[in-house]
């Protein structure tokens, strides 16, 4: 099998991002980004994946949407550079994850078209992210990988633990679309994703 690795750099005059992926990996991962809870949100994508991921992110304009979105716009790349061709993926991945009072559920396929359907159903913001920023992490990331994407949060009280189950949820629907099927070819009656 071929190894499914990538390193992708972005730099502009706002943000400077290093991505380093493995998807083949255990989940191990070193992440800074100086926003703590985008920290954290991408630790438990890399963990509950078992993608393993570096990940450096520094901005030189101070404003955090932009690292933020920075941040999304390359770890998709590396994550797209990673899959290559797609061929003998599973393609489809879903996932339903509790957090306390929080449930997240996560459906991905791996196709090259980009549609997203996100809700997470956060009143306020997390720690040191604001709301607009944490939903704009999902949807700059989904439409960047160019997949097929829905995390929507059924309920929950704590905004923490709504975020935390979208990122889980997440993270698992993508380990099963990203998996390898020895007897899967390319996963479409079109022959080609």
């Amino acid at each position: 099998m071929q190894e499914r690795r990538s390193r992708v750099e972005r730099s502009t005059s706002e943000t400077t991002v290093e991505v380093e992926v493995n998807l083949d990996g255990d989940g191990s991962y070193t992440i800074d980004t100086g926003i703590k809870f985008l920290d954290h949100m991408i630790a438990s994508i890399a963990k509950h994946s078992l993608i393993d991921l570096k990940l450096k992110g520094i901005s030189k304009d101070g404003i955090r949407h932009h690292l933020i979105e920075d941040v999304a716009i390359t770890l998709a790349g590396a994550l797209d550079k990673a899959l290559g061709s797609r061929e003998g993926i599973e393609r489809f991945g879903y996932a339903i994850v509790p957090m306390d009072d929080a449930l997240a559920v996560a459906a991905v396929d791996l196709v090259r078209r980009a549609y997203h359907a996100i809700d997470l159903k956060l009143a306020e913001g997390v720690e040191d992210m604001v709301k607009e920023d944490i939903e704009h992490f999902f949807t700059s990331l989904v439409l960047n990988l160019n997949v097929c994407m829905h995390v929507v949060v059924q309920y929950g009280s704590n905004d923490h633990h709504k975020a935390e189950a979208a990122c889980k949820a997440l993270a698992v629907a993508l380990r099963n679309a990203a998996s390898m099927n020895p007897r899967r070819g390319v996963a479409s009656t079109k022959g080609s994703i």
